[in-house]
């Protein structure tokens, strides 16, 4: 089982990625001197841009692929710094003024234990941004998880698919208030990406949804896995030109 993903891949639509993370930091309240923490910084691109704009004292970013962070060390500097670690079991006792999250916590199962454990990171008077992708109804993600329940793949996979781990907003909004955040934010966000054609659909979730299933197949299946996947999705979607892929997204902001 591989471990890596591709940043190539994934920064084929750096722009469109971008934006929702620019509009969660656009939630975040800029304090003197903030502590800061990123939970899955990817390449730490945007990471920097975080640190940057709440000119904090100290950020720390965190990420468990090594290929990623390989291109971290570019942004490193005057404050900013960054660890390879298992997001699925950070901990902290009130350290950081800001726990921060961009399109990583999707990934991890048990939301409830999970965002209690982030809020006892949270220091008093401090801040929790979070944005996960909330696609998993769409056919990019249906006809993946259909695809691994076929054979070869499912007794490669053991079984294994892409599940749905993100809540519904509003109970995110009544977790929050539940762990104890004073204020918040949450919303459900509708992102339109216009892409040349419904194959430009496939390009996107090399980079981010199949990767999971690229790294659990073994090497001479994957190509199998990707062809049978593609014949099965594109006559689910519309063959405009260009094509609409309507992406949601939960962002989500509290503080204690």
């Amino acid at each position: 089982m591989s471990s890596t993903w591709n940043p190539d891949q994934y920064n084929r639509f750096r722009a469109e990625r971008q934006q929702p993370f620019h509009d969660l930091v656009a939630l975040v309240r800029p304090r003197p001197a903030m502590r800061v923490v990123d939970l899955g910084c990817g390449t730490g691109e945007t990471t920097r841009i975080l640190h940057e704009r709440l000119a904090a004292q100290n950020t720390l970013g965190i990420d468990s692929s090594e290929t990623m962070l390989a291109k971290s060390a570019a942004f490193a500097g005057a404050g900013l710094h960054f660890a390879r670690g298992d997001i699925a079991t950070f901990a902290a006792d009130g350290t950081y003024a800001l726990v921060f999250s961009n399109a990583a916590l999707h990934w991890l199962p048990d939301h409830a234990p999970l965002f209690a454990r982030l809020a006892n990171a949270v220091a008093p008077g401090g801040q929790l941004a979070v944005q996960m992708p909330y696609n998993f109804d769409h056919p990019s993600h249906t006809v993946a998880a259909a695809v691994a329940r076929l054979e070869p793949y499912r007794s490669a996979l053991d079984g294994w698919a892409v599940e749905q781990p993100v809540l519904a907003p509003q109970v995110y909004a009544k977790l929050l208030h539940t762990l104890g955040f004073a204020e918040q934010h949450v919303r459900l966000q509708v992102y339109a990406h216009i892409l040349e054609g419904p194959e430009g659909v496939i390009e996107w979730v090399k980079g981010t949804l199949l990767t999971e299933y690229e790294r659990r197949l073994p090497a001479d299946l994957w190509p199998g896995f990707l062809d049978t996947y593609r014949a099965r999705l594109l006559p689910e979607l519309d063959a405009d030109r260009p094509y609409f892929y309507a992406f949601k997204r939960v962002l989500l902001w509290a503080a204690k």
